[in-house]
């Protein structure tokens, strides 16, 4: 009798659990660099110490990426994220690198501009100078340019000139522009706010309601039932 009462109680806790669920925490939905990064969108450069590097290796930074313009995330991992640069066109060539993943900020949109364009020409004196006009005294290249690269004081640029790239200093005149899209959007667009966990609700009907109550009567009934010692009078061994 008791485990037909026990089996029935039971049975009818499910049945509330069904009825009544128990409402639990929403979870967030945001993603952080180091759990799982944007895959083939674009990530921010906020500020002016971020390396390209031609290897998952700090050692290897070839130039510093420019402030207010981004790359192309290809693969993200927790170190590093495997990135695109530049574009490919009459001066300049993409390039395929790595950039610290902690240094690079994740956005959920296309930049119309995502990578500085500036071509400058640069200008090669010979020592010696001829009055003849066949000989040519002077040579000027065009360069495009792809990041700073500082030694010490001096800031030289890494460019690539014609089919080489490789490292000038820095001209003086040189100036790039900054990329003011991601900080109108920020200005436009106002980030939204993260909604604190809540427990998820649902309505109860009338009916519900007074299944419940008579639940809630019969439960003490039941629990009476079980633990209700046993009224069979006790048998003597002796008798």
């Amino acid at each position: 009798m008791k485990k037909f009462i026990f089996t029935a109680f039971l049975s009818l806790f499910y049945f509330l659990y069904a009825l009544f669920p128990l409402a639990s925490p929403r979870a967030g939905n945001a993603a952080s660099p180091e759990t799982s990064p944007a895959v083939s969108g674009y990530a921010y450069i906020s500020d002016d110490t971020t390396f390209f590097y031609t290897a998952k290796d700090e050692s290897v930074g070839l130039f510093l990426l420019p402030k207010t313009y981004y790359v192309k995330i290809l693969e993200a991992s927790p170190d590093f994220c495997k990135v695109e640069y530049m574009y490919d066109n009459e001066h300049a060539r993409k390039l395929v690198g790595y950039a610290k993943t902690s240094r690079l900020t994740f956005v959920d949109y296309t930049p119309k501009t995502p990578y500085p364009y500036a071509v400058f020409d640069v200008h090669y004196r010979l020592e010696e100078e001829s009055k003849d006009d066949s000989f040519l005294n002077q040579i000027t290249a065009s360069c495009a340019y792809y990041g700073d690269y500082k030694i010490g004081s001096k800031t030289y640029c890494y460019v690539l000139r014609g089919d080489a790239f490789g490292y000038i200093p820095k001209p003086a005149d040189l100036t790039i522009e900054e990329n003011l899209e991601y900080a109108e959007r920020q200005t436009q667009t106002p980030p939204p706010e993260q909604e604190s966990p809540k427990e998820e609700t649902s309505s109860t009907s009338p009916a519900q309601v007074a299944v419940l109550i008579a639940v809630c009567l019969l439960v003490p009934v039941l629990a009476a039932l079980v633990l209700k010692p046993s009224r069979r009078p006790r048998i003597d061994p002796d008798d």
